[in-house]
């Protein structure tokens, strides 16, 4: 089922009529918007029942399999978050049971975090809920063609970071 947002339906609306040559191109853009959105707000809605957001989902992974744990800075620069949002993110898992702060044998001001017996027992479990999950997105597709959507993705990658600047052509006066 393809759902675009009314924000969307309008802009089609409008391009259509200004004559705006691309509009399928717009649409395949707000449809692939659609998606993604409403991948992420079912990826949401299997999380919060554990008290997860997908930030926290990734730390419990990043800390799985770590006996000593990871410092802080570690676990941001590894989910690709700021020092700060790491903060937040360690205060609610903490706040919820997942994980505990300790202190460095080494140095006592660094802090490792670790994850606790409900955080380990969460990892393992949700690791493979969440891998099943994204496997039944794809499912019925063969090897071929999730290799031909990887390329059509790599393509629009490649088309996002190539600079490109509007061309008169694609709008009708």
């Amino acid at each position: 089922m393809r759902i675009l947002e009314q924000k969307h339906l309008a802009l089609l609306e409008e391009a259509e009529r200004r004559g705006v040559v691309s509009v399928d191109n717009l649409r395949a853009c707000f449809e692939l918007l659609a998606l993604a959105g409403a991948i992420d707000r079912d990826c949401a809605a299997r999380l919060a029942p554990h008290r997860l957001s997908e930030g926290k989902f990734v730390l419990l992974f990043l800390l799985h399999g770590q006996a000593d744990g990871l410092f802080p800075h570690e676990l941001a620069e590894r989910a690709g978050v700021t020092r700060a949002t790491i903060t937040g993110l360690l205060d609610g898992l903490e706040r919820d049971g997942f994980i505990a702060r300790r202190s460095g044998l080494e140095d006592r001001r660094k802090i490792a975090v670790v994850l606790t017996d409900l955080g380990q027992k969460t990892a393992r479990a949700l690791f493979d809920e969440h891998a099943a999950w994204v496997a039944t997105l794809f499912a019925g597709f063969t090897s071929g063609e999730r290799d031909m959507l990887n390329g059509f993705l790599q393509r629009i990658w490649s088309n996002l970071g190539a600079g490109w600047e509007p061309d008169v052509s694609d709008v009708h006066p």
